[in-house]
């Protein structure tokens, strides 16, 4: 397969390499949990809900037992939602199982500023009281502006604050990669 880069596009990750990195997540996940008993992947909106669906699914084959997963979205919780220009799409968070007690692997695709992740902390605070939350992100990319740190990361890439990690997903007719995007 031939990916067609953007011009000001730097490939960082290409499928296989995705692949591979989702897989390991998925090991690190069962090890660190010693199996899924009581485990919860919870996607952030949207790409974090692409990436919990695939490691849900290595989990699966791996364990032959699936992992409750739902879907957050955090839109109400952004602190930015006052000084936002345009207006923002509200979308449905699906958690079909009690978070109580329950160990919850967080997962979104990029971790910047940690601004995301505050926002879908307290977004499943408000759903219930979890025993333990931790963090799978694809790509840790620095820049942090909260103390919040990822359990699970695909790849670490130093980047420049002005730079854009973009993921690009097959789910949404793209072919699946990772990149630097420059001004």
């Amino acid at each position: 397969m031939t990916i067609s880069l953007q011009p000001q596009e730097r490939l960082l990750m290409d499928a296989q390499e995705m692949g591979r990195a989702l897989s390991r997540i998925s090991h690190e996940i069962l090890e660190r949990n010693k199996g899924i008993d009581g485990v919860a992947l919870v996607g952030i909106r949207t790409g974090g809900v692409f990436l919990a669906q695939r490691l849900a699914t290595r989990i699966q084959q791996i364990e032959k037992r699936e992992v409750p997963l739902g879907e957050l979205d955090i839109t109400l919780y952004r602190d930015d939602l006052s000084i936002r220009k345009d207006q923002p799409e509200i979308r449905k968070t699906t958690i079909p199982f009690n978070i109580s007690d329950m160990k919850i692997v967080l997962v979104d695709d990029v971790l910047f500023t940690g601004r995301t992740i505050r926002a879908a902390l307290d977004g499943l605070m408000d759903l219930g009281r979890p025993a333990e939350i931790q963090l799978a992100v694809l790509v840790d990319r620095g820049h942090r502006q909260l103390p919040i740190r990822a359990n699970y990361v695909g790849k670490s890439i130093p980047t420049a604050r002005e730079e854009k990690v973009q993921v690009f997903f097959e789910e949404l007719g793209q072919d699946d990669r990772v990149s630097i995007l420059s001004p």
